[in-house]
């Protein structure tokens, strides 16, 4: 277990997650996609031994959930069989892996999941995600899995910025209302990620609290959204009907609409 002042090291450190990581952590080191390829596997296990970091935080995902569906292959060394290189090389130097996986491991048949629940994915991201957890649990014992959901924050593309342009452009937007989860500001989930290192290995479910559909997330974000059915919309990937995450370790975060507010407010602010 890690104690103490650690150092760390952060992969993905350019997405909307690791960018919010990063000002948790500021002293870590950091990997964006430019500087390592996680999916070579030789080059990853020969940068973390030389930086030999007490904890290595991967935030490197392939996240395009209908992508996915076309780029199989991708997807599958990406976030399955590469999270295995990382957890390799951190079981070579004695490191922990902290990673994050997702609701879509789950094919929403239940209202709500705890950590221990039978995974079941419907689509290649889930699957690819699912595998990830496989081959981290199968290369070491000091990992940190969590699982999250729905992520908004300030540093990449995200459904309150799309509905935000959407609303601008549309009388009405349609979103589905049938489809349930719990949105997660990537700020709180840093900040919580932080406090994680210290804690036992296993698997957490990690979100802001409060379940809605996606049309009630909408509804939270902008005035002319409209209620549709997920067959209005056929997408590539199939997407659990349920995926709430509820979390049985750790403390609670603030409920999602509270986390909206201030990312809506920090927007604002930055517009000015």
């Amino acid at each position: 277990m890690v104690v103490g002042t650690v150092k760390a090291l952060i992969m993905g450190a350019g997405g909307m997650l690791g960018s919010d990581l990063c000002s948790m952590l500021p002293d870590a080191v950091r990997f964006t996609h430019r500087d390592l390829d996680i999916a070579d596997r030789d080059s990853v296990i020969r940068s973390i031994e030389e930086i030999k970091p007490d904890v290595v935080i991967n935030a490197a995902a392939y996240t395009n959930v209908d992508g996915c569906e076309d780029a199989q292959e991708l997807a599958f060394i990406v976030n399955g069989y590469a999270p295995g290189y990382i957890a390799q090389a951190c079981s070579n130097i004695g490191a922990t892996l902290v990673h994050f996986s997702t609701d879509y491991v789950f094919d929403g048949s239940k209202k709500e999941y705890v950590e221990s629940d039978t995974t079941n994915p419907i689509s290649v991201y889930g699957e690819s995600k699912l595998l990830g957890e496989q081959e981290i649990s199968k290369n070491m014992d000091d990992y940190r899995i969590i699982r999250t959901s729905w992520l908004f924050g300030k540093h990449g593309k995200n459904f309150v910025d799309t509905m935000l342009e959407l609303s601008t452009r549309m009388d009405t937007v349609k979103v589905v209302n049938d489809q349930f989860g719990k949105p997660t500001y990537t700020l709180d989930l840093a900040s919580r990620t932080r406090e994680i290192i210290h804690l036992e290995s296993g698997i957490y479910h990690i979100t802001n609290e409060g379940m809605c559909s996606w049309y009630e997330f909408a509804s939270a974000i902008i005035d002319n959204t409209v209620p549709c059915q997920s067959e209005e919309f056929p997408t590539k990937a199939k997407r659990p009907d349920y995926s709430v995450l509820t979390n049985t370790k750790t403390t609670l975060l603030r409920h999602w609409t509270e986390a909206l507010e201030e990312y809506l407010d920090e927007m604002k602010e930055t517009k000015k």
